[in-house]
């Protein structure tokens, strides 16, 4: 039995942000289905995450990967500045791409405030 979603959601665990996201789903995603992977860092460790795409590309046949990353995100400690969050997640984005080029790829970095900021290409 196959279950057919349209998207994957990676962000951090950081309960701090979790109302933010959900509010961003309900709006950004209505009516859409997602898979959800919460993990510290968000794509830090991005091995872990490649994995989780993998399945989610493999059983649930997404076509849109949603990738977001905080501020002042303990996993990534002092490193946690924007350039870095921005860096990781174009890093995050070419791997996978270079996996599943039929993708699309989303960035977003989220502010204590809750503003996702978009993140383009550099």
């Amino acid at each position: 039995m196959s279950h057919i979603c349209d998207a994957i959601v990676v962000c951090c665990i950081d309960f701090r942000f979790q109302k933010f996201i959900r509010d961003w789903t309900d709006k950004n995603l209505a009516g859409k289905t997602f898979d959800l992977v919460g993990y510290a860092g968000s794509t830090k460790d991005l091995d872990t995450i490649l994995k989780q795409i993998d399945i989610s590309v493999r059983l649930h046949r997404i076509t849109r990967v949603v990738l977001i990353h905080h501020e002042e995100c303990g996993a990534y400690g002092s490193e946690s500045t924007p350039d870095r969050h921005r860096n990781d997640l174009f890093k995050a984005k070419s791997s996978i791409l270079s996996l599943n080029p039929h993708l699309t790829v989303d960035l977003y970095y989220l502010t204590l405030s809750g503003e996702f900021i978009s993140v383009s290409n550099p």
